[in-house]
């Protein structure tokens, strides 16, 4: 019932923000509406601790922030790259381990890996990420793991 309850609340708020009006009705059809689809997501069985992972919010308010310096520095480091006219690409395919347990912080990691610049995330095998990397260097700061664990702290798995 509690992911029901915080699907419900998501949707309303979602709801809200981008409607931006706060009008008698359009607040009430929000309510109506984010309780129908979180009761049908309910029905569905989408409405659980993998389709909705609320009991990660906590966590996140920790790794986002660094989820996000990250992506400002692979953007920098990218910048610097593609600036230099020696255009210093050593394009590199590294398979990486993580040690996430579940299937939303496996997709969690290999997003994050994606949303980094210079790397994409481009299969999973077994508790293999197989990424490619713009450069060599981007390759051996993902085999350091130092993201692999910061993900598996979000899951709570360390």
């Amino acid at each position: 019932m509690g992911h029901v309850l915080s699907t419900a609340i998501v949707l309303l708020v979602f709801w809200l923000t981008l409607s931006g009006r706060y009008e008698q009705f359009l607040v009430t059809a929000g309510i109506i509406c984010s309780i129908f689809i979180a009761l049908l997501a309910a029905r569905m069985n989408l409405a659980d601790k993998e389709g909705h992972p609320i009991h990660l919010a906590i966590s996140a308010l920790a790794y986002w922030p660094w989820l996000v310096w990250q992506i400002i520095l692979s953007a920098i480091n990218v910048a610097k790259i593609i600036i230099n006219p020696a255009l210093p690409v050593s394009p590199t395919m590294t398979r990486v381990k993580m040690s996430q347990k579940t299937d939303v912080a496996r997709v969690t990691y290999a997003n994050s890996i994606t949303l980094t610049p210079g790397t994409i995330s481009v299969d999973i095998e077994g508790d293999d990420i197989i990424v490619h990397a713009i450069t060599r260097e981007n390759a051996i700061d993902l085999e350091g793991g130092s993201m692999d664990r910061r993900c598996a702290k979000f899951e709570g798995s360390v």
